[in-house]
């Protein structure tokens, strides 16, 4: 069975194309924990990728980027938009044919943020990173959303970047970028990493610890940072997202790829796909309809509150 859950309009989203309807995510063999577990996107009658076809900046004179939403805040299923699937779906990652879960490292309670990617950005895997001098991860960058509500799997926001850490997972650059959403009550208040330490105290700490220790339960070693685990500006980190950016485009225009690239919209893409492949496409994955489903609510219990030092 599939299930449909609509994202609300998402009119100028995709930059300069206008996208007047809306964007749709469609569920594929089950719900989360089901091994065929699969979260595609959709809009018009056609496929979309979250990776290739949603844009990078949301709003470009406002410094304002677009964030995909992978796993909801306080849950400990590892989901990940699949690079390796056409049309790249969120689906649960596995690991020896087993599904992958977080686990639950004192204090914590699995994710301790809205973790998602910022779309059409790649950390590249065959280039040194400059500021870590270590390679990319081969990922969409990372995001960390630090606001008070928890955020569905598969929605998008407009997020205001804070800053970034640099993880350093098997020798490979992981950034981590730090980001609340724009329409976030702390919103007008949290503009830097410096603001995210005095209304949210304890929150960059806690999240080098979490990152530090979170493998450590299934027999790895701790994690590493570059830049002794301090968090880089914002300034900084948006210099990081360009060069993905940047990385990214220079993907897209590679005619062969172990990668998918499938694309809906991106022009100066070799893999985007004609209105009837499209179409084609669309129906071979979701031929046999769709069900609609509610989006959540917002839930009082699962906001965060944050006391001040005395």
């Amino acid at each position: 069975m599939h299930a449909l859950r609509r994202l609300g309009s998402m009119r100028g989203l995709f930059g300069a194309r206008s996208y007047s309807s809306k964007i749709q995510t469609m569920q594929v063999g089950g719900p989360v924990g089901a091994p065929a577990h699969r979260l595609y996107f959709a809009r018009n009658g056609s496929p979309v990728s979250p990776w290739h076809d949603i844009p990078l900046m949301a709003n470009s004179s406002t410094n304002e980027y677009n964030m995909v939403v992978e796993i909801p805040r306080w849950t400990n299923a590892k989901l990940e938009i699949n690079t390796l699937a056409p049309f790249n779906p969120i689906t649960h990652d596995t690991k020896n044919g087993q599904l992958r879960y977080v686990a639950n490292v004192f204090p914590y309670k699995g994710y301790i943020w809205n973790y998602g990617a910022l779309p059409q950005t790649y950390e590249d895997p065959h280039e040194v990173d400059a500021h870590t001098q270590c390679v990319g991860d081969g990922d969409p960058i990372d995001v960390l959303e630090v606001g008070q509500s928890v955020c569905a799997e598969g929605s998008v926001h407009k997020v205001k970047v804070l800053g970034a850490l640099a993880l350093i997972d098997g020798e490979e650059t992981d950034w981590k970028v730090l980001a609340i959403r724009s329409d976030d009550p702390q919103s007008q208040v949290i503009n830097t990493v410096g603001d995210l330490e005095v209304h949210m105290p304890g929150l960059v700490a806690a999240t080098v610890d979490w990152f530090t220790k979170y493998k450590v339960p299934d027999g790895k070693p701790p994690n590493t940072w570059a830049f002794d685990a301090k968090p880089k500006d914002d300034v900084y980190a948006c210099d990081v997202i360009r060069t993905a950016h940047a990385s990214w485009k220079k993907l897209v225009q590679t005619a062969h790829s172990d990668l998918a690239l499938s694309n809906a919209s991106v022009d100066e893409s070799l893999h985007r796909m004609s209105k009837e492949d499209q179409g084609d496409a669309y129906n071979a994955l979701f031929g046999r309809g769709s069900v609609p489903t509610a989006e959540p609510s917002e839930d009082a219990n699962s906001k965060w509150h944050y006391i001040p030092s005395r």
